[in-house]
């Protein structure tokens, strides 16, 4: 992953920590310490460091939706009746509530809203978008893009 400029508070070792982190998240400190060019103990405090600075949000698993059955994507461009800041907060709020919500990014266009809803198939997500995203606070409209495939994906 290419980490960007932060104004000189991260250096170099620091980048290339976050980097190996990025892709192998479980890799153990001594071969973390091996890959980035620093001895264990330096290390050990350079990512405590960048753990309580906030650079690293936490560790979790990278799960596989289709082994899981949820290989079904599709992107809601959602448009809002009301766009004041109480409007946007509540709808907000109420995606951050809903499971099948991937992510959801506030859009500068033709539309307020891009939402990744992953499902198990096209019902249930015609269900999750009839019942659950056209029920959010203040949506007017919404349009559906199906993935057809994925060619990149990744958790930041």
């Amino acid at each position: 992953m290419r980490i960007g400029d932060v104004e000189g508070r991260l250096d170099g070792h620091d980048k290339a920590i976050l980097s190996e982190l990025s892709s192998e998240g479980r890799i153990p400190v001594t071969e973390l310490a091996v890959r980035v060019g620093l001895s264990k103990t330096p290390c050990q405090v350079r990512l405590k460091r960048l753990i309580e600075e906030g650079y690293i949000r936490g560790f979790r698993a990278d799960l596989d939706p289709e082994r899981l059955g949820l290989d079904h994507v599709a992107f809601a461009e959602v448009k809002l009746s009301d766009t004041r800041e109480t409007a946007l907060s509540a709808f907000n709020a109420a995606v951050r509530k809903v499971p099948e919500i991937e992510s959801c990014h506030m859009i500068a266009g033709a539309f307020d809203y891009l939402l990744k809803v992953r499902t198990a198939d096209i019902r249930e997500y015609r269900r999750v978008l009839g019942e659950v995203i056209s029920a959010l606070p203040h949506v007017e409209s919404s349009s559906t893009h199906v993935a057809m495939e994925t060619v990149k994906d990744r958790a930041f």
